[in-house]
């Protein structure tokens, strides 16, 4: 059966002919619609009557939301570009489309790409606007070494509602991971109240993320540019700040948030990413709407993750927040291996000696023993927030700084620092 198939190459010169040429019987392909601009081809793909669809790189408001949202749809994508014109090829990939041709191409290369982008395109299972139905499926159940090639590892700190201290371990994993020498780019993708700008003292009305999201949108975000958006903290240090009001969650989409991490492992050896905690769908948007979802960031960034930092307080009530968490993450990432991180332990909200409570029921309720067990030190967190500054400025002995600095060195790949006069170090269960 021939493959259906729409093209969108309006004010291409050859469109005429490339269509007449596709339609013959020989290529096993059928234009079945030539749309004229984006939103005709999306309203197209939306009907299920095409399998693929051909795009010219000069087509008018074509973005990588628009690229998902075909994805989404079941419909494949092949992208076609003036011969020689390497920076239109590149916005294409960038925007999601993996195959991509000179527009001189012959007719029956040509569709031969259409019919094996077809046949690489799972049915789709999920809603058009389910923002998790264009990312691919990829987990890492171990702590990684950096990564080959000079492609950057991407560590995701996330955890459940509450206050557990994701962006306390977030930035402490960054920090440290960059004073051992390692490149290292913090992201704030908290889509309910970011606050990396604040912890760190910087100022939260830049671009940062945001910024970076518009540039993925479109196809212009590349490792200088993101290089440019983010804050210097220190010569190994690059700071994206996250959104200054929470309102406008909209402008990241998981697409946009996906082609920013990408370039984000092309900028630093290591990026450390602190999202949100939501991961549910809302049910009201999944059917017929292809509405932006508030958690698609938080769906993109665990998604594209090398590892998931799952991060729990030491306290009852965290820790019962946590088994629930992860069950969610469960169901909508089964392929998700999170390492457990418990944060804030100390004597007092569990009876006898709190690391072997907290681990047991841990393994108990989740099946999985926590990695890292870091202790609670109010007073060196509380200096932190007051200075603006990291543990490694104001509390460089405390043994919070002590665990993360080991975790830090564990997930860049690189040997853990010996021990301080102090002999404080991560306790890791046996």
């Amino acid at each position: 059966m021939a493959v259906q198939v729409f093209t969108a190459v309006t004010g291409a010169g050859w469109e005429s002919e490339l269509v007449g040429a596709l339609d013959r019987d020989a290529h096993g392909v059928t234009v079945v619609r030539r749309c004229v601009d984006v939103a005709e081809l999306l309203a197209a793909a939306a009907t299920g009557t095409g399998q693929a669809a051909l795009l010219s790189a000069e087509l008018r408001r074509l973005d990588g939301d628009a690229v998902a949202r075909l994805h989404a749809a079941g419909v494949a994508v092949v992208g076609l570009v003036e011969p020689g014109d390497d920076a239109a090829a590149r916005r294409l990939r960038q925007l999601g489309v993996a195959q991509v041709l000179p527009a001189d191409a012959d007719p029956e290369v040509i569709a031969a790409a259409l019919r094996d982008a077809v046949a690489g395109v799972p049915d789709p299972g999920r809603d058009v606007a389910d923002p998790r139905a264009a990312l691919p499926v990829t987990a890492e159940p171990e702590l990684p070494a950096a990564g080959p090639g000079g492609r950057g590892r991407v560590v995701a700190v996330w955890g459940a509602t509450g206050a557990p201290g994701r962006t306390t371990v977030a930035v402490g994993l960054a920090d440290e991971a960059a004073r051992l020498g390692v490149g290292t780019l913090l992201v704030d993708a908290d889509v309910y109240g970011g606050v990396v700008a604040q912890v760190l003292g910087l100022l939260d009305e830049s671009p940062g993320l945001a910024g970076a999201a518009r540039l993925a949108g479109g196809g212009t975000l590349d490792a200088a540019a993101l290089a440019r958006l983010a804050w210097a903290v220190r010569p190994q240090l690059r700071v994206l700040t996250g959104l200054a009001r929470a309102d406008r969650w909209p402008e990241l989409r998981p697409s946009a948030v996906a082609t920013v991490l990408e370039e984000g492992r092309r900028l630093a050896d290591l990026t450390v990413v602190d999202c949100a905690f939501g991961v549910e769908d809302d049910e009201e948007l999944s059917f017929d709407t292809a509405a932006p979802r508030r958690n698609g960031a938080t769906l993109a960034v665990l998604e594209e993750a090398d590892t998931v930092l799952c991060v729990t307080g030491a306290d009852p009530v965290a820790l019962q927040r946590c088994v629930r968490a992860l069950d969610q993450l469960r169901e909508v990432l089964p392929d998700a291996e999170p390492v457990l991180v418990v944060n804030q332990l100390r004597r007092g909200p569990v009876p006898g000696d709190p690391e072997a409570e907290v681990s047991a029921a841990l393994e108990r309720f989740t099946g999985r023993r926590p990695r890292v067990l870091l202790p609670a030190d109010r007073a060196a967190t509380d200096a932190v927030l007051a200075a603006g500054r990291t543990l490694a400025e104001v509390a460089p002995g405390s043994p919070l700084r002590a665990g993360l600095r080991a975790l830090a060195a564990d997930l860049a790949g690189v040997p853990r620092p010996a021990a301080g006069r102090r002999g404080l170090r991560a306790r890791r269960p046996g």
